[in-house]
């Protein structure tokens, strides 16, 4: 915009001001202060930028001071001074004002967007706005590690600054809801996804990360979102080591679980017994774990329990003679094995059934 046509539009009765001012070398009055700072404002939003404005008022000066008296020419740039200050001061408040204004608008978009809870076809048309296209397939990872992170902070913004160095202006979102950090990405991006694990992963110090899967819509972003929050519970409750889970992978547990009633059934019918061994079911029922979690390799599974091949041996023997169930045995041994993942999903014996 033209210094000229600034002048016109934000700078009228600007040369009377500082011409009073210099005058009696007063300071400008509270009045004369407001009225900048508010022209300021109005220049903010009318998307002028501050330097224009600097270069307006300073050519403003520049002619008023020959037109001065000598004595009043010394005063000048005291009051130029005050009247750029506040003309800056209203601007950054109008260009602050408007910064919080985005913040909650996506705030609330995304809020909107997770819980599925605004008209979708008013949020697809929101979204067009933060880069997703919502008639497209998308998936969400959700990572979490070991303290909440917000939008601001430095593990956000680092995060955010190499997806942006690496993939450019695709169109991806990344954001925190509830202290974890979500990365909303096209469905056929998975290179996006992975990605945003290893770096969440690396940030996090060691934190976890969820990929749920792609689904068309509005609605997509809720299920994958939803799918990505019950891998990592699911990942709490199974012990489960891996940083990286993917909710594919884990469809067979909530099918599993679909029937809690049946579930229950079968844990406290097949692992009930180990309740009447010295020290309780829960020394038996991790052994059981670590066997079946190491493909059944005994050596492996002493490992990982930190005890002798001879001691998991033993509690392998006295699960038999407590249960009825051999495993390594192959026909009891999925019995054995579904029951203990359902003791994981169910909490017991920690939590009565």
């Amino acid at each position: 915009m033209a210094v000229e046509r600034i002048s016109e539009e934000y700078l009228e009765g600007y040369t009377q001001i500082l011409a009073n001012a210099c005058a009696t070398g007063r300071r400008l009055t509270r009045d004369e202060l407001e009225s900048l700072r508010t022209r300021g404002e109005r220049a903010a939003e009318a998307g002028v930028g501050l330097r224009p404005l600097v270069r307006a008022q300073l050519a403003t000066a520049r002619e008023l001071g020959p037109e001065l008296p000598l004595p009043a020419t010394g005063h000048l740039l005291t009051a130029l001074e005050q009247a750029v200050d506040a003309f800056a001061e209203g601007h950054e408040r109008a260009q602050r004002l408007a910064v919080r204004r985005e913040e909650a608008a996506r705030r609330e978009f995304i809020d909107d967007l997770l819980h599925g809870r605004s008209d979708l076809g008013r949020l697809a048309e929101r979204a067009v706005r933060f880069g997703l296209l919502l008639s497209h397939a998308h998936a969400v990872a959700v990572a979490q590690g070991p303290e909440p992170y917000d939008d601001g902070f430095p593990v956000t913004r680092g995060i955010e600054s190499a997806l942006r160095a690496r993939f450019g202006n695709r169109r991806i979102l990344l954001t925190t809801k509830e202290g974890r950090l979500i990365c909303i990405a096209p469905g056929d991006h998975g290179d996006v996804l992975n990605f945003f694990a290893k770096q969440a992963y690396a940030a996090t110090g060691g934190g976890r990360v969820a990929i749920g899967r792609a689904h068309s819509g509005a609605g997509g972003v809720v299920h994958s979102y939803e799918e990505a929050l019950n891998a990592l519970d699911l990942a709490a409750r199974m012990a489960l080591e891996a940083p990286v889970l993917h909710a594919a992978d884990l469809l067979v547990y909530p099918v599993l679980t679909r029937d809690r009633q049946a579930m229950s059934d079968l844990v406290t019918s097949v692992l009930g017994p180990l309740q009447q061994a010295r020290g309780g079911a829960r020394p038996l029922l991790d052994t059981l774990s670590a066997y079946f979690d190491t493909g059944c390799v005994s050596a492996e599974a002493a490992r990982r329990l930190s005890l002798s091949v001879r001691a998991v041996t033993y509690r392998l023997d006295r699960i038999h003679r407590l249960t009825g169930a051999d495993p390594g045995n192959p026909v009891h041994r999925y019995t054995l094995q579904t029951a203990v993942i359902g003791a994981r999903l169910l909490g017991w014996p920690d939590q009565e059934l």
